[in-house]
């Protein structure tokens, strides 16, 4: 790869994970704003419009800097919604967008920021200001980035499904999509689902094989059909995530957890109620035909099938209030700091318990 082609690769990668943070950002409003600034510790706020092309692209930066200061005790990074918030903007006489303010520990008197706007310049002028020693963090992206060396071993697995930005490095569209694209990424990362990208303006052969005409361009490669199709939908988080959700059979909502639906089999709906209104002697019949209905499933449909079983069995030895009792301690459990896999663990023993509980 040449030495172009790997600067774009790593710029957009840096891109794509910046948003993955964004939560570390503290959002100020007229009701929070002196109680969190001008205290006992310096702040760094962006003043901020939604519609602002200058501040979107600022975003992925600004979130990259937040969640390297997150464990900084000494500085807060914030930032204020001005359509939202036009009394308090007007009261620091921000008058275009962004704006960005350094707010030093115990002072409401505002320095404005006039340095480039970038994560590792905005970091040098808080570390000088406010005499912190941060580096900018960039943990890893959940975004594949696609070359011709891999794209076919990537996109026309047949085992998986694949949803591949087709972007440029210049195309402002592109940037602006670029941290909501790493958040479906990580949403799905423990799918069988593959979120990718290309640099179609550098791979022109394969953008011309795709019929890519514009930036960014997205298309579909399901398990069943490689040869690919255009997704249509909205390029917001949600959206993404219901036409996931729907094209893969997934359940997942936009933070990465499992919705209550998951794990649910529908076929074995209507055995579920006839094992719950049945006496002790006859659910032994009822769970007899549970296993043999859970050897007929296929796929995930056949795992989930098997936490069925070994619910209805532990009811039978167990008593009446086993799902209850059993519910309650997952809830425990998921209430934990876990890691995602054991999350997805207790999550769908959870909600195949709740239909035996109803």
């Amino acid at each position: 790869m040449a030495k172009s082609q790997i600067w774009f690769v790593g710029t957009l990668a840096l891109l794509l994970v910046a948003s993955a943070f964004a939560d570390d950002v503290v959002v100020l409003t007229q009701e929070n704003f002196d109680k969190e600034v001008g205290q006992d510790r310096a702040a760094l706020i962006e003043f901020y419009a939604p519609w602002c092309g200058h501040c979107k692209k600022l975003a992925p930066e600004y979130e990259k800097l937040g969640a390297s200061f997150k464990k900084a005790k000494s500085v807060l990074i914030g930032k204020v919604d001005c359509d939202d918030q036009k009394d308090l903007c007007g009261k620091f006489e921000v008058q275009g967008y962004p704006t960005i303010k350094w707010f030093p520990k115990g002072s409401l008197e505002p320095k404005k920021y006039e340095g480039a706007r970038t994560a590792e310049a905005l970091a040098e002028y808080i570390n000088t200001e406010g005499g912190t020693n941060v580096k900018i963090s960039a943990p890893p992206s959940n975004v594949v980035i696609l070359t011709p060396d891999n794209f076919d071993e990537v996109v026309m697995d047949k085992s998986k499904d694949v949803l591949v930005e087709f972007y440029a490095p210049w195309c402002g569209h592109c940037k602006s999509l670029a941290p909501i694209y790493e958040k479906v990424a990580t949403a799905f990362k423990s799918d069988d689902v593959v979120i990718a990208s290309l640099d179609a303006d550098n791979y022109k052969d394969l953008a011309e094989k795709y019929g890519i005409s514009g930036f960014p361009t997205l298309k579909f490669f399901p398990k069943n059909n490689k040869d690919g199709e255009d997704y249509e939908g909205g390029r917001d988080l949600d959206e993404f995530v219901s036409f996931i959700n729907e094209k893969c059979g997934t359940s997942r909502n936009s933070k990465g957890q499992l919705t209550s639906t998951a794990g649910i089999v529908a076929s074995l709906e209507n055995l579920v109620k006839e094992f719950v209104s049945a006496t002790n002697e006859e659910k032994k019949a009822v769970f007899n035909r549970f296993e043999e209905e859970v050897g007929k499933l296929e796929g995930s449909a056949a795992r989930y099938g098997k936490i069925y079983t070994k619910v209805a069995k532990s009811c039978m030895e167990k008593g009446a209030d086993y799902t209850t009792k059993e519910i309650q301690r997952l809830e425990r459990m998921l209430s934990k700091a876990i890691s995602s896999s054991k999350a997805d663990e207790f999550t769908l023993k959870k909600n195949i318990l709740s239909a035996f509980a109803a």
